[in-house]
């Protein structure tokens, strides 16, 4: 039988990319529509020496990721975004006594824990991406239309400042509708953060 089979128990398993649900205080999962996972690049440094040149790599820098949000009337998720930029510092400008403003730390506590969990057919955990020290970045509340019945949407931006990522291994991981982003449980996976090879431990190496 194929290495790369749902019917063998032995098989390498495709990650899909429907399986998955996302973790954002406030924000329930189910209507979260779309995400793009965390990218990052390094910037580069050069030396040139007569017709040589000589690159080194430099920092490395992750790029904002775009949720997509479907906006039922109840939960509000208008109004769920329009509380977490409250929460984060803004306030109208209503009294010129209110010296209050947008700042990190409010901006990550309203957001909560940020977390992309990735789960097989059974709904066991494969990988957990957590967004550290993260906040939004920008909303766009949708686009209304007369001629469309399509469902309103709107989509948030979230900046952040580095990632950690969980390879899971042990398939005694619990579900991920009982593994939620506010839990402090301890895991038997194998934990990696951006800084380190994802599939070192994974491979035995």
């Amino acid at each position: 039988m194929s290495f790369w089979s749902d019917n063998d128990t032995t098989a390498v398993l495709p990650k899909r990319q429907f399986r998955w649900v996302m973790n954002m205080g406030g924000v329930p999962q189910w209507i979260v529509k779309k995400v793009n996972k965390p990218a990052f690049s390094v910037s580069e440094g050069k030396h040139v020496y007569l017709n040589h040149t000589f690159y080194y790599p430099g920092r490395v820098e992750y790029e904002k990721i775009s949720v997509t949000l479907v906006d039922p009337a109840a939960p509000d998720a208008t109004a769920i975004m329009w509380d977490i930029l409250k929460k984060s510092g803004y306030r109208l400008p209503t009294s010129q006594t209110d010296l209050y403003t947008l700042n990190k730390q409010d901006g990550s506590t309203a957001l909560g824990n940020v977390q992309i969990t990735q789960i097989d057919g059974i709904g066991k955990v494969q990988e957990r991406i957590s967004l550290k020290n993260p906040w939004i970045a920008g909303v766009k509340f949708g686009e209304l239309d007369y001629e469309s019945d399509n469902l309103l949407d709107l989509t948030l931006e979230i900046r952040y400042d580095f990632v950690s990522i969980d390879a899971i291994t042990d398939s005694t991981w619990k579900t991920a509708a009982t593994v939620g982003a506010l839990t402090s449980e301890t895991t038997t996976g194998v934990n990696v953060t951006s800084e380190g090879d994802p599939l070192k431990d994974v491979r035995g190496e």
